[in-house]
């Protein structure tokens, strides 16, 4: 077994299912999408693209990218709520959540994209 990629399968598969948890639920209904799940989304994302920058092969790359895709997806849904609430003092309303779960939903197709070319690897690695 090889450490290194059960620990980036584990936290590619986490951001995932954390991303598909947040964006789970009505669109523009604020009160079904939890700040903090989205945070920890983004975190656990950054995590995983951390792991990938050292590895320098063309599915590492590939890797990478997906992960880059879904930390600026995640980054700007988590700054546009940030800004839109806490900085301008605006109350969260059903178009901004949209907008929101709409970067959100975008990170997770990255991440699905990720995860499929995780199991393509391991296929490949078994024949």
């Amino acid at each position: 077994m090889n450490l290194e990629k059960i620990v980036f399968g584990f936290f590619i598969i986490f951001a995932c299912t954390l991303n598909f948890g947040f964006i789970i639920g009505d669109i523009d209904r604020p009160e079904l999408h939890h700040r903090f799940e989205l945070f920890a989304a983004l975190i656990v994302t950054l995590i995983a693209t951390v792991l990938k920058l050292g590895d320098r092969t063309h599915i590492g790359a590939t890797h990478l990218a997906t992960s880059l895709v879904a930390t600026f997806q995640l980054l700007w849904a988590a700054g546009y709520w940030m800004w839109l609430v806490n900085i301008s003092g605006q109350e969260m309303t059903g178009t901004t959540m949209s907008t929101v779960v709409s970067l959100s939903a975008g990170a997770l197709v990255a991440n699905l994209v990720s995860v499929v070319l995780l199991i393509g690897e391991t296929l490949r690695q078994n024949r």
